[in-house]
């Protein structure tokens, strides 16, 4: 009885095989990806990435690739669509270095194309900032089968990372005591800047400016190696020096500072269902933006306004994220404050009232509560006229149905009446 019993597990288990490579193959479908998608590269150079397609050995005769960028590190310096498999473009390939974004429309006639590596286009980025920064493919992107139905079968999408350096020095080595860091955002905006002293150096020159490209002039500035600048705008900014040596002068260093010494923009919390309400854990939804060097985190703090209440110490700032349930509040008012903070250490707080009412009827300078529902004034009115209309309405219609009944009433009178005098003639 074994053997039997073993090859029955033994067909079972082929027959889920078949089922797990029949999934899988089904499955199958295209794919975008980039090449490179990882590399370092050095800031004010330029690189190449290629966008490919695998059609995932199906035919495919149109896609659409939408690409998304970090304009704040990268820029598109020349998108090219020279060599591609794409023969009929649906619209011209477009870029915005503003957004961050490139396009590309596309296909070839039927039978359309089956490949692994189908060159979509190329493109030519040039490093602005240092940093970690990726190039992704949009949900918008597709691949359509060459179906008569142009079904699409992009399942999945690659992406790029890539490491942005500031490149070495070409001239002296610089430093700056008060921006150490070139990869990171700060909030002075009153920058020092210092250099090495080789031996020979006979002086040197230097300028401040936001071309990262940017060359000092050639008028001697001193053999000094400090100088402090103040009162800088917000942005990106670039310090160059070189050294004269032998009456000669050599190549240019540069340093990157990134200065942002304004808060994230301004922004309303709302609360949730309502800033006054019977539930005793409202829910905070907050979200702000930050031009320079972007959010970092949040925080918030809830104050207890009530007068009748005995003062409690202040409570500290905590670091959460949108939406955030509160903690369980008594009734009574408070503040809730919420801190953005941007990348630099600026902060902006703003505020929103909160009034935690008792369950049951509770009444309010902008309505009613009614165990959890809030009414409004307003609405409350509404529904005052309307109840107030309805029971004229039917005031009205009972008022003509009764004199409808009273006038039939007389009606059956006068004809009895009439009868009654009738018959008392032929009486007599």
């Amino acid at each position: 009885m074994r053997y039997p019993i073993l090859k029955l597990q033994l067909l079972v288990l082929a027959a889920c095989c078949l089922l797990l490579v029949a999934s899988s193959t089904g499955a199958a479908g295209a794919s975008l990806y980039l090449s490179p998608n990882s590399g370092t590269f050095y800031v004010r150079n330029t690189f190449d990435v290629s966008i490919f397609v695998n059609t995932g050995g199906e035919n495919v005769n149109a896609v659409q690739v939408d690409l998304k960028f970090d304009p704040k590190k990268l820029q598109i310096a020349s998108p090219t669509a020279g060599r591609s498999f794409i023969s009929v473009w649906i619209s011209q390939p477009t870029y915005s270095n503003i957004e961050g974004k490139a396009s590309f429309r596309g296909g070839i006639p039927s039978p359309g194309i089956n490949t692994s590596a189908g060159l979509v286009s190329t493109i030519t980025f040039r490093a602005i900032a240092p940093g970690e920064t990726t190039i992704t493919f949009l949900d918008s992107s597709r691949a359509l089968l060459d179906d008569g139905k142009g079904t699409n079968i992009l399942t999945s999408r690659g992406r790029g990372v890539y490491n942005l350096r500031i490149p070495p020095p070409e001239g002296p080595e610089v430093f700056s005591p008060t921006h150490s860091d070139q990869n990171k955002w700060y909030k002075n905006n009153n920058p020092t800047f210092s250099w090495v002293k080789e031996e020979g150096i006979e002086t040197f020159s230097y300028s401040l400016d936001h071309d990262p490209q940017g060359v000092p002039d050639s008028i001697p500035e001193g053999d000094f190696t400090l100088i402090s600048f103040t009162d800088l705008e917000d942005g990106i900014w670039y310090f160059h020096v070189k050294a004269k040596k032998a009456e000669v002068w050599g190549g240019t260093s540069h340093y990157l500072v990134q200065i942002d010494s304004t808060p994230p923009a301004s922004f309303t919390p709302e609360i949730t269902p309502f800033p006054q309400t019977s539930v005793s854990q409202p829910i905070v939804s907050f979200f702000t933006t930050d031009a320079l060097s972007g959010l970092d985190h949040f925080e918030i703090k809830v104050i207890d306004i009530n007068p009748d209440r005995e003062e409690k110490g202040a409570g500290f700032f905590i670091e959460v994220s949108s939406p955030y349930k509160l903690p369980a509040l008594e009734p009574g008012k408070y503040m809730v404050v919420v801190r953005a903070f941007d990348n630099s250490g600026n902060w902006r707080d703003e505020s929103v009232k909160l009034e935690i009412t008792p369950k049951g009827i509770g009444l309010t300078g902008k309505g009613v509560w009614f165990w959890g529902i809030f009414l409004p004034w307003w609405l409350i009115g509404i529904i005052i006229v309307l109840i107030v209309s309805l029971i004229i309405g039917i005031l009205l219609w009972w008022g003509r149905k009764n004199r409808k009944l009273q006038e039939a009433i007389k009606q059956r009178l006068k004809k009895r009446e009439a009868k009654l005098k009738e018959n008392s003639k032929r009486i007599k």
